[in-house]
């Protein structure tokens, strides 16, 4: 294995050993140590693996409700000096946890391959990106005035403009991006003055975790921000809470409908960033060699496992037989491996419960007979690895067409017309994410204004900026993460009527 850059697993395992906290959870800034069940047998123990090799690394014990409890009273009681801080002082916090990262950010690379898959080279784009997120909010919230005049229609009248913090806020993350998730919620509920319950996913608690070292270690006041990791029980125990006054989650559409009807026991404030089954579209005029690169970049990085990976191709009828040569000679000659191997271009699945959900689509689409390109198998041996996959042709009515499948794979039509494209491209339940390939920019432009999604990436690998809003419509959620629109889900608006 070719490991020159100088992570390995035997190190990363160490930070593991060295430095992350297990069987705890962070409460009023302290470790607070979760206790084995009153039943005394070994069914609460919560394994967590290598997905590179199916190994399991540690195990810890998760949370329940009663943490929960416990975490909300912790962050009731800070609430009140929290949120009257000045925005200077939550800037500096946020600041703080940047540095840090940056100090330990080999630890959190080699924890980020270790337990989620990743290859070397996405989790270091990953922590960076989260580092940019903590950066990006202190600089915002620096910025933010704290009174504004607003112009009114009657003389003799002045009318002020403030902000203040939603509240205690409920913060739930996904596994596929641990930390950089964490930081398009946390940050600007800190910036804006919120304390936080924050539930990493329990698959890939091991990066996560660090954070409540971070906060320590920087003095972060106690109760503002409580890191549980539990499942399903805590997180409902979260969103049902009747302190809690703001949810955010990203996840699954099946869970997301849960927590939007526990949420609304108490009309708490909700965002919500789901599913996604995003379309690329390759016009007749694009250079083919780069819209391959980009649409490989847009399905197979991170094994396909992102809300916003453009699964559906729709290539213009002029270039498909010269688009697909070259891009099954590309998808054919990536290499998929060992996140700890720097020459890795496409690593695991997270756990073998995705493998085996990529496996039900690889069925699916055999028995829909589907044209395969290439790919579609499972890979022998150890580890929770699958070929990256394309098929051609596909039906708008095959199940893969329609559905999420959150693994490498890439179902392709091809059209005549931009209208037929920008219609094929909205035939879905979902409206996340797009790209566009095309040598015309206004063209390209014209079609942005047509395509129902909320990010929309133009002759561009999918990069997200910190100051880019990112959420989208009918069913991939509700409300808006990253930019100052991230800033105002945590924020309510305040006005003020005063004589001139």
């Amino acid at each position: 294995m070719n490991n020159s850059d100088g992570l390995t697993r035997d190190i990363a395992k160490q930070t593991m050993q060295n430095d992350v906290v297990l069987n705890a959870a962070y409460i009023n800034g302290n470790w607070v140590a979760v206790e084995t069940a009153e039943r005394g047998d070994e069914t609460d123990i919560h394994p967590l693996y290598d997905p590179n090799s199916g190994e399991v690394i540690a195990t810890t014990r998760l949370c329940t409700s009663a943490h929960v409890e416990t975490a909300v009273n912790a962050a009731s009681d800070a609430y009140a000096s929290w949120s009257q801080t000045t925005v200077s002082e939550r800037a500096r916090y946020l600041n703080a946890i940047a540095e840090s990262m940056e100090q330990q950010f080999d630890k959190l690379v080699g924890l980020s391959v270790l337990n989620n898959g990743k290859p070397i080279e996405e989790a270091k784009i990953d922590v960076s990106d989260a580092i940019a997120c903590y950066r990006y909010y202190a600089n915002l919230i620096t910025a933010q005035e704290t009174w504004s005049e607003v112009s009114t229609s009657e003389s003799g009248i002045r009318l002020l403009k403030t902000y203040a913090p939603v509240g205690i806020c409920a913060l739930i993350v996904p596994w596929n991006f641990p930390m950089v998730t964490t930081a398009w919620k946390l940050a600007p509920a800190l910036a804006a003055g919120c304390t936080v319950l924050l539930k990493p996913s329990e698959v890939t608690l091991l990066p996560e975790l660090m954070l409540g070292n971070i906060l320590s270690a920087i003095n972060m006041p106690k109760g503002v921000v409580n890191i549980l990791p539990g499942g399903a029980e805590v997180g409902a125990a979260m969103t049902s809470h009747p302190q809690i006054d703001k949810v955010s989650f990203t996840g699954s559409n099946v869970v997301g409908e849960k927590v939007m009807s526990q949420a609304a026991k108490g009309i708490k404030d909700i965002s919500l960033e789901l599913g996604g089954k995003s379309a690329i579209i390759v016009c007749a005029d694009a250079d083919i060699d780069y819209a391959c690169d980009l649409i490989i970049g847009g399905i197979f990085t991170n094994a396909g496992q992102i809300c916003s990976a453009t699964s559906r191709l729709l290539v213009h009828q002029d270039i498909k037989q010269s688009l697909f040569k070259i891009l099954k000679a590309k998808t054919e000659s990536l290499h998929i491996g060992d996140g700890f191997d720097i020459s890795t271009q496409m690593g695991p699945l997270v756990s073998a419960q995705q493998l085996n959900q990529v496996k039900k689509y690889f069925d699916i689409a055999a028995a829909e007979h589907l044209n395969c390109l290439t790919g579609g198998e499972i890979v022998d041996g150890s580890g929770y690895f699958a070929t990256p996959t394309i098929y051609t042709d596909v039906p708008a009515t095959s199940q893969l067409w329609m559905e999420e499948v959150f693994g490498p794979i890439l179902v392709t039509t091809t059209f005549t017309e931009e209208a037929e494209a920008i219609r094929l491209a909205n035939d879905s339940k979902y409206a996340l994410a797009a790209t566009i390939v095309s040598a015309d920019e206004k063209a390209a432009l014209d079609m942005v204004l047509q395509i129902q999604a909320g990010h929309i990436w133009m002759n561009e690998q999918q990069i997200v900026l910190p100051e880019a809003g990112w959420g989208g419509f009918k069913q991939s959620g509700i409300g808006r993460e990253l930019g100052a629109d991230g800033l105002s889900a945590y924020q309510k608006s305040k006005h003020v009527l005063l004589p001139q």
